[in-house]
Order: structure tokens, then sequence, then C-alpha cells
């Protein structure tokens, strides 16, 4: 460090080093854990790969009510809640507020980390630049993790990583290339579109590629779709994805502008209403290092579901390779091999092999090429972030290391998870005595009700495939109730809520596509105005009864939109009681679960 620039200097349990959905995601998890925590990002907008700087879509698993929950969704529902006409400025004040306003954070923007401190194999401290205030931020922690997508920890610290493809004959993968070679995936600069009402023009920079018919045969742009958001215009993987980065960019850059300037101008495209309205200088990067875990996922592990007895996160993307050469390579621009979804992703490919003391989550943790081609999308990424955070967490409670929480507190993990709404597949919740014990009923008449009551208590807290053909949740009246009565008064600590938040987005306005991605790319007069899903309860009371049997309301909420929801009480009742009051749409509420702590 250079002594004429100021040094601040940090304690924490936990520094997350990357600002991204993943690292952002670990931090606030780990936060809400109790466990003081520093977020580390080089950029001033949080969100990476989903910030207004480069306008990725958040996409995840495909397939009927394989919606990552969890804090994920806890952003996207408050999303729908302020930012109906997705609005990149309003998302980005949602991802900042997530961060800066979360007890136990201590956020640094602006900030690139460049240096560690070691005692052999444990990190002391991460040092960063901040490029804003000119200033040194040196942060002491008990935990580490590298959320920084590049793995930026691994060169600073001896992390053992690899980068580049497998032979197909080091694991058997179906889709890994003869011979193992250094080459990724590459990055794209994209672009957005307006639709406007009067003709604009555009005259395109010197200096932008010249493309030909040729070049778009399997990447002509639709711009009257929702779904073109330019994802193609990529390049980079045939270089250093690290190293050439700036080159890379300005490659990019101008094919983008190359791109806009043949659509405008080539006599191709009804393109005289639509007017250039984003493009990014900031590439989407897909791939570079990939960490070494315990644990190495391949493709055979997605292929076979990914039945781990550490499941902490979930994937259902397909195996979605893109080819080296991108936007040159003569071919279709990537392959969409088919995976299970959704399919489990274990925990100890989450931490270091080789750093006591190092987590890693997003598109850097320890899978093969052919394994991260699925498991780097973004709302994968943010769940693997969610499980970090939490597993940091636990590894300060119990005062031991990543693999600790493996070895002697997993179940605790997993628990903890599920309980926040995290979805792991072919697992059910425990739920508690308290819970089970309690009898449970409600006033809904039998012509509107729907689904078995006992559903509230059986630990699942969606409809999906893994668990069986069964319908969850409970339908209930609005305005009716739910009822917890106990024989004698009992300790509540806390109310545990899942609501219904529509996962599949069938409530929403407009086409599949802007139905079910937070944010759109082109824009055109009549792109829908977004909402909260329909089935979501928007007001609800919660009313409890003390030991003579006497009601009376305890907690009321008005403007719902979160599908988790806990309310502590700290109390002694015999009855605890949720009346649903509205939704945002629906004639009657369906509650996915509902228990007490």
């Amino acid at each position: 460090m250079l002594p004429m620039f100021n040094t601040v200097y940090h304690e924490a349990d936990f520094c997350v080093v990357g600002g991204g959905l993943s690292g952002m995601c670990a931090a606030i998890a780990a936060a809400r854990e109790g466990t003081k925590t520093v977020l580390m990002h080089e950029r001033p907008v949080l969100g990476g790969n989903a910030s207004s700087e480069i306008r990725m879509w958040i996409c995840g698993a495909g397939g009927s009510n394989n919606r990552e929950t969890g804090i994920l969704e806890e952003i996207q529902l408050e999303s729908l809640y302020r930012n109906p006409y997705k609005i990149y400025a309003i998302w980005d004040s949602i991802l900042y507020e997530k961060v800066k306003f979360e007890p136990n954070i201590e956020l640094l923007l602006n900030c690139s980390c460049c240096d560690a401190e070691m005692d052999g194999n444990k990190i002391i401290s991460v040092t960063g630049w901040q490029m804003t205030t000119q200033c040194w931020h040196v942060v002491k922690a008990k935990n580490f993790a590298d959320c920084s997508g590049d793995s930026v920890l691994a060169p600073l610290t001896g992390a053992e990583y690899r980068i580049g493809r497998e032979s197909k004959f080091e694991f058997g993968e179906e889709i890994s290339v003869e011979e193992a070679d250094n080459k990724t995936m590459g990055m794209s600069c994209l672009i957005q579109a307006r639709k406007l009402d009067t003709p604009v023009t555009f005259i395109a920079p010197e200096w932008a590629t010249k493309l030909k018919t040729e070049d778009l045969k399997y990447r002509r742009p639709n711009l009257e779709g929702s779904g073109e958001n330019f994802w193609y215009l990529e390049l980079g993987g045939n270089q250093n994805s690290i190293d050439d980065s700036e080159k890379i960019r300005d490659e990019l850059v101008a094919l983008a502008y190359g791109m806009w300037d043949y659509i405008k101008n080539s006599g191709e495209f009804e393109a005289d209403l639509w007017q250039l309205d984003f493009l990014g200088f900031l590439p989407g990067k897909r791939e570079s290092r990939r960490m070494m875990g315990k644990y190495l996922m391949t493709q055979l592990d997605i292929s076979a579901g990914g039945m781990f007895e550490d499941v902490v996160a979930f994937g259902g993307w397909p195996l979605d390779d893109h080819d080296p050469d991108g936007f040159w390579h003569s071919g279709r621009p990537n392959i969409n091999g088919k995976t299970p979804s959704p399919y489990g992703i274990p925990y100890r490919t989450l931490y270091s092999n080789n750093i006591e003391n190092l987590f890693f989550a997003g598109r850097n943790i320890s899978l093969t090429h052919a394994a991260m081609s699925s498991a780097r999308i973004m709302a994968t990424c943010a769940l693997l972030g969610q499980a970090v955070g939490t597993a940091a967490a636990l590894s300060v409670k119990y005062d031991t290391t990543p693999d600790g929480v493996y070895t002697d507190h997993i179940n605790e993990l997993k628990e903890t998870l599920m309980f926040n709404d995290c979805f792991l597949p072919y697992n059910k919740r425990t739920v508690s005595e308290l819970t089970v014990n309690a009898n449970l009923s409600s006033n809904t008449s039998p012509a509107n009700a729907a689904g078995n009551i006992e559903n509230l208590r059986n630990g699942i807290d969606r409809n999906n495939h893994t668990y069986g053909d069964a319908e969850q949740g409970f339908m209930c009246d609005l305005g009716g109730f739910i009822d917890y009565r106990f024989n004698s008064t009992m300790m509540v600590n806390k109310v545990r809520i899942i609501f219904d938040s529509d996962l599949d987005r069938n409530t929403l306005p407009g086409d599949g596509v802007e139905r079910t991605h937070t944010m759109r790319a082109s824009v055109k007069n009549d792109s829908p105005v977004m909402c909260v899903p329909k089935t979501l309860v928007k007001e609800y009371l919660i009313e409890l009864a003390d030991e003579n049997g006497n009601m009376y309301r305890f907690y009321k909420e008005t403007e719902n939109r979160k599908r988790f929801v806990t309310i502590d009480i700290q109390k002694e009742v015999s009855a605890v009681r949720l009346v649903p009051i509205s939704t945002w749409g629906e004639d009657r509420a369906n509650i996915i679960s509902f228990d007490l702590y």
C-alpha cells in the first residue's frame, strides 16, 4: 500500500468480495443470522450482470414451480411492487437498499480487491482500493467469500482453480471437447432499443464493425420480440477472459454499434421507429476461473439429478455452452443440452479445497466447464450466495471452518435454508413440535376451501414434482381464519408464513418473457405495466388468544409483497390465528405454509 493514501481498517466476522447477486445474497443471509459482514464491490452499483451497467436478465431453472425463492424472490417481488415499468434506475435502488440498509452489513462500493494477507492456508485480511475516496480498505475477518466472478482471491491467496474446458475423457462428459484447452465462453456488451412514434435516424461511428448478411445467419435480430436482448453479441472465449478483457470490450462495443448500424441502415429491417436506448460498455462475462472445492461437480452429476446428502441449492437451466469464437463462430452460437430441473448442488462445491476459510458463490464455484454451462445462471448463483452466507454464519456460531460446517452442521445448514424459504429438491423442512402438536382448524366454507389444511404444516413450501403430484397449500376465504389452538397456554416465539407468490408468474401481464423476467430488453409503447402477483396476500392479521381464550389483534399488515414472512411473537398464548383479508387480485387466499416456533 502506498503510504501517501489513507488506510481504513475494518473487522468483521465475514467479508464478501463481489456484489453481484451471489455476493449480495451471501452478505444479506449472513447478516440476517447476526453475522457482522463487509461487502466489497468494485462497481458503483450492485447486481453484477443484472445491474444497469450490463442488463442481463436473471434467468433460472426451467419447469413449473421451480422459481428460485429466498432472498432473490424477496428482491424480485419488491421490484414488481415498486418498479412496474421495469426502469433500471429504480431496480438499482432496490438492490442498493437491500444491502445498504441491512443491519450488520458494511458496504464498500467502488472498492476493488487487490491484495490478501495470509497465515499459511488461512486468509487474515483482504485489501481493496476505493477509487472515489483514494484510500485503502483493509478488512480482517474470520471467513471470506469470493463472489467476484473472476475469482480474484484465487491468485491472491493461492486457492486452487481451473480455467478452460476439460477433455471428455477426464470425466466422461458428453459435451466436453476431445482435448482439454484454456478456452472459455465469451462475454457480451448488450444493447437495448426503444420504439418511438416518429422515425429516428442513426449514424454509426466510423470504427463500428461492418457486418454483412451472412454474419447474421444464426443471429438475426427480432426487434418486435420481447425476448430479443442481443446476448449473442459475444466475443473473447478464444482469448484470455481476464487478461484480455479491455481488448475484448473494445471489440464488443464496435460489434454492438455495428449491429445497430446494420439494423437501422441495411434496409433489411423495419427499424425506422426504433432508437438505440442503451449500449453497455461493461461486458457481461460468462466464464473465467473456477475455484476447486472439496467436491468437483460434473455434467454427470447434473444428469443424475444432483441427489447429494449436502444439497444446499438447485439448478435447472440447460447445458448452455457457447462456442469460444462467439459471434464469429460460423454455426449456432450455443447448444442447449437437456438437464433435469431441478437438480441439486452440494455444499462441498462452495468452499476451497486448500484455503481453510474461503467460501465462493456464483459462476466460479467448483464445477467442470460442462457443469458450469448450466449452473452459471444468475438465479442459481443467488441461491448459492444465500447458502454460503448462511454457512458462514454457522461457521462463526460454532467457531469452525467451512469444512467443519459440512462435517458437523450440514443438517442445520439445510434446515436454516429451508426455514428461510430456500427450496432444496427432495428435502422436507422439519416442522416444530409446537406446530405439530397444536390443534389446526379453519372457518373457511367447504365450498371455497381447496387443498388439505394439513399441508400448512407438512414441511413442503411449494408444489413440485420432487414431492409427488399432491397439491400443496390451503385455500382460505378472505376474511376467514386459520387457527392453531393449544390445550393450555404455550410460549410462541415466532410465526412463519409462506404465501403463494405465483412462482410461474401466470397472473402477471404480458407474454412469457415479460412475466418471468424482472427487467425487460427493448421497450415499446405497449410494453405491459407489471404488478404484484395476484395470488399474493396483500392484507392480513395475526391474532392471539390469552389464557382465557380471548382473541385480540397482535399484528396487521396492509401492503404485503413478501412470500416468506416471519413475525416475532414472544408471548404465552392459547391460540394463534391468521386472517387473510385481501390479496393483490384473487378472490381467495392460498396459504402454502403456516408454522409456529
